[in-house]
């Protein structure tokens, strides 16, 4: 070669040592993460095992946690948390304990037996107040005993136009304690726990992005940041992937545990029906925890109260499954929102959310958008690689971008 060529191709091979090392420095993507290798969902139509639905107890100013009197008793409501009673619960319940401690009596009547009953009976027992619940219905033939479950304080809880400053402090609040005593409850028998969540897309994600006149409202604090997962890093039929952590709750375990724990404590089950107010005022107790959900609608006149409500067909059961997944396949899945989370009582599919629908009965067209959503999900998905290890099922690596959750408004 002679000197002009060797120039001209050291120049070259000079310029693509330069241009390849600005590219790292400006606008090289990251390092490729290791390809997530999942066990894939047995969806089948001969799988499913059931169909479930459960109306959530929809405010659209948000839950209502206030004081009344009655016939010379003192009423704290507590109700209309949406689809986030399992995710609120816990922290209204502290706020209702907060104000049981300003009566004298140290004795209360609750009135429901679903999650949030049975939460603010724990957080009153905690505080040194003897309780007795009352319901029509207890776990597992309660509404809470149909929901999907899981930490999404913001699910069909409240018309942002209708936040007020003040209910917004008591969301947080509410937010921050639950999400807190979830993750103390997690692995220790009462059917928390962490899985990562998937969320699919064929565009880049971007983060979600606030407005002035709607602030933020689930706590910073609250909130897991997702990764991204890049096309060849994961086993979905879609180009991108977020995966989070997310605290998971399998009703049937959870709602058992709680009824256990207030018994244990000293607290008292009976199965009783109200149907006016003024039945209310037959009982011993003069400190009264309504937590009757949607029956407030009748108990107490609210007519603010809406019916929301949800369903989820589960499969047969897969112990090798321990991740979720929100979304269908990208341009593909038509009209709704899908979701599957792995429980040990079957593999649910979801979901709905039918404003004004006040009916128990499964939405057929409904039942099958889902399932065969999810069939075109699992059956595009990658077959594992029998080589390569599966990805575990708790939290992975740091977050690379602020979570924006499917279930959350």
């Amino acid at each position: 070669m002679d000197r002009r060529g060797l120039l001209k191709t050291g120049g070259l091979a000079f310029a693509g040592i330069v241009a390849g090392g600005c590219s790292a420095r400006g606008t090289r993507s990251s390092p490729q993460k290791p390809y997530v290798n999942l066990p894939i969902v047995e969806a089948s139509w001969d799988r499913a095992i059931r169909t479930t639905v459960g109306l959530r107890p929809y405010r659209p100013s948000g839950f209502h946690l206030r004081t009344e009197k009655l016939d010379g008793k003192t009423v704290i409501h507590n109700y209309g948390h949406g689809g986030a009673g399992h995710s609120l619960g816990w922290g209204t319940g502290a706020l209702v304990a907060g104000i049981a401690l300003e009566h004298s009596d140290r004795r209360a009547a609750i009135i429901g037996c679903g999650t949030i009953g049975l939460t603010a009976a724990r957080q009153l027992q905690r505080r040194g107040i003897g309780v007795t619940i009352y319901a029509k219905s207890v776990p597992p033939d309660t509404t809470s005993n149909k929901a999907l479950a899981g930490f999404t304080p913001t699910s069909g809880l409240v018309d942002t136009d209708l936040r007020s400053p003040a209910w917004d402090t008591q969301f947080r609040r509410a937010a921050e304690i639950s999400y807190e005593e979830l993750q103390l409850l997690a692995g220790r028998g009462y059917g928390v726990s962490w899985i990562n969540t998937y969320r699919l897309m064929d565009e880049f994600p971007q983060p979600r992005q606030s407005t002035e006149s709607a602030p933020p409202l689930r706590p910073p604090g609250t909130r897991v940041g997702d990764v991204v997962l890049q096309p060849g890093e994961h086993p979905f039929p879609s180009r991108y992937a977020t995966r989070a952590p997310w605290l998971r709750i399998e009703p049937a375990i959870y709602l058992e545990r709680l009824m256990r724990d207030v018994i244990y404590f000293g607290g008292h089950i009976v199965i009783r029906e109200f149907a006016t107010r003024e039945d209310l005022a037959t009982l011993g107790e003069s400190l009264i925890v309504n937590c009757t959900g949607l029956g407030s609608r009748k108990l107490f006149n609210d007519d603010e109260l809406i019916a929301l409500k949800g369903q989820l067909t589960m499969m047969v059961p897969q112990s090798e499954v321990n991740y979720g997944t929100f979304g269908g396949v990208p341009d593909r899945s038509g009209g709704g929102f899908y979701h599957m989370i792995p429980r040990s009582d079957g593999i649910a599919l979801g979901g709905t959310s039918q404003l004004g629908d006040w009916s128990l009965e499964p939405d057929e067209d409904a039942r099958r958008r889902i399932v065969d959503t999810h069939l075109q999900l699992f059956n595009g998905m990658r077959a594992p690689d029998p080589k390569a290890r599966l990805s575990a099922a708790g939290p992975g690596e740091s977050p690379a971008l602020e979570s924006f959750f499917g279930l959350e408004s």
